[in-house]
């Protein structure tokens, strides 16, 4: 039996007004992905890839075509079921962390569970968990502004694990990172695809880690140029 899209992107187009008129972002795209599958988005600066990550979000509904999540068109649901859509089934990790100062690096990454109302016993154990595997645990009660962005970019990452999402969005997730640290993190992606059947979809120019997904979507100037690998 062939399974059902997890995320079904149709006749996709982005336009946006500029001093010089309109320019288009994403041009016709078209593409599915399937539950537990590890994507790449490949492009240079400027092909559309971040913008079409925010969509397939959820985080940006002003466009052209249709985007399904979970079988549910997502411009047709109000922000609220937008909101409580990604609170319960997704998480993303944002190219710059947007982890809240205030907050120690344990509590940035329980902070999905207080929203959630989920800061049991249980989750917390699995925060700490996911600390250590980041090769942070001597790092908890640490605030971002004495993290460097490396460590910031892990925290962030384990943040996004923590609701054990099923499906993840990652922009540029091994970006800040050295070459040991960068493999550390790629290996607990695909860890967390296998450990919990979680659809990984990632943007990168890591060719090392795209290369180990199953399909690379790779753009330019908006369009949709390859889906194989």
């Amino acid at each position: 039996m062939q399974l059902e899209p997890l995320i079904e992107v149709r006749h996709l187009n982005k336009t946006v007004v500029v001093h010089q008129g309109l320019l288009n972002i994403l041009m016709d795209v078209n593409f599915s992905i399937f539950p537990k599958e590890k994507i790449a988005i490949l492009g240079t600066s400027g092909s559309g890839k971040t913008t079409l990550l925010s969509i397939l979000a959820g985080l940006d509904h002003q466009y052209d075509g249709s985007v399904k999540l979970f079988n549910k068109e997502l411009k047709s649901l109000t922000e609220d079921e937008r909101a409580k859509l990604r609170r319960e089934l997704v998480g993303f990790v944002f190219q710059s962390f947007l982890l809240v100062p205030e907050l120690s690096a344990l509590e940035n990454i329980c902070l999905p569970l207080m929203i959630c109302k989920q800061c049991d016993p249980e989750n917390i154990s699995r925060a700490k968990l996911l600390l250590e595997r980041v090769g942070l645990s001597s790092r908890a009660n640490y605030y971002p502004a004495t993290l460097s962005g490396g460590e910031q970019q892990r925290i962030a990452l384990a943040r996004a694990f923590v609701t054990q999402p099923k499906v993840l969005f990652l922009d540029e997730p091994t970006g800040s990172l050295d070459v040991d640290n960068g493999k550390r993190i790629i290996e607990l992606l695909f860890e967390l695809n296998v450990e919990l059947g979680t659809t990984i979809v990632i943007v990168t120019h890591d060719m090392e880690l795209s290369i180990q997904c199953d399909r690379i979507l790779k753009f330019k100037s908006g369009q949709l140029l390859e889906t194989n690998v």
